[in-house]
């Protein structure tokens, strides 16, 4: 049960903050990733929730959740990998998706589902590193790609911490959970900023000018956007506003 690194919540408390916030932001359809042994499901279950979707990866708890799930829910149950589920089998409306996400994966589903075009709501656990790196600001210690590319597309906002003893097995860092609220992404070429951002944060300790000059950039051209944009040739890549790099994607 512990080949794909699972610690299944266990915290009654926890799970009841889980699904108050899941409830508050619900839209009109629902999948939980990762359900495990169905901690989180049945919650949401017992809360009058039915005909929702789950995606487990692990064959065994497919077999347990098909076991134990009550029927009268009717949750379609995915045995599939969700970085590897196609979201266009899913209905067209608006969607939350809720989970404890497994910590390796976590940065790469959540950027997964803020892309999708029916996202519209979602409550995730993450490793508490994680979750101060969604949710830092230009100038924070955790501020990087992670924080600008989710902000760009969510309102994001703390619904609790959650220690070690939460869990079963209990991991090895603290946790915390995060509501997600859609907001409307800026019109740009989400690669080319995608590219520019990652670059600018391959060397973060230099200047943003210098940073980007490595990377492949015209130097012209990123001395011309900075000080178009009013900012100093010494900039660092962490002083940058998620939404001052979307302005200097559209110059250069």
């Amino acid at each position: 049960m512990q080949k794909y690194g699972q610690h299944f919540l266990i915290d009654k408390n926890i799970i009841t903050q889980i699904v108050d916030a899941a409830l508050l932001l619900r839209a009109q359809n629902i999948v939980e990733i990762g359900p495990g042994k169905g901690a989180l499901t049945n919650a949401l279950i017992a809360r009058g929730l039915t005909n929702f979707t789950v995606v487990e990866i692990d064959p065994e708890m497919v077999s347990f959740l098909r076991a134990h799930l009550p029927g009268q829910a009717q949750v379609t149950i995915v045995a599939q990998n969700f970085l590897k589920f196609d979201l266009a089998s899913l209905p067209a409306v608006p969607t939350e998706f809720v989970s404890n996400l497994p910590y390796i994966d976590a940065a790469e589903i959540l950027d997964k589902v803020l892309a999708w075009t029916h996202f519209q709501t979602a409550v995730f656990m993450f490793q508490k590193e994680h979750a101060q790196k969604i949710r830092a600001q230009a100038g924070d210690e955790f501020y990087g790609p992670l924080s600008i590319f989710s902000q760009l597309r969510a309102r994001i906002n703390l619904i609790c911490k959650v220690g070690r003893s939460a869990f079963a097995p209990p991991p090895k860092v603290e946790s915390a959970v995060l509501a997600f609220e859609k907001i409307t992404p800026p019109s740009v070429p989400w690669e080319k900023l995608r590219r520019l951002v990652v670059t600018a944060f391959l060397h973060r300790r230099k200047t943003l000018l210098n940073a980007l000059v490595l990377g492949g950039y015209d130097k012209e051209k990123i001395s011309a956007a900075l000080e178009n944009l009013h900012l100093s040739l010494t900039v660092r890549p962490e002083q940058l506003t998620p939404e001052e790099y979307v302005k200097l994607v559209l110059l250069i």
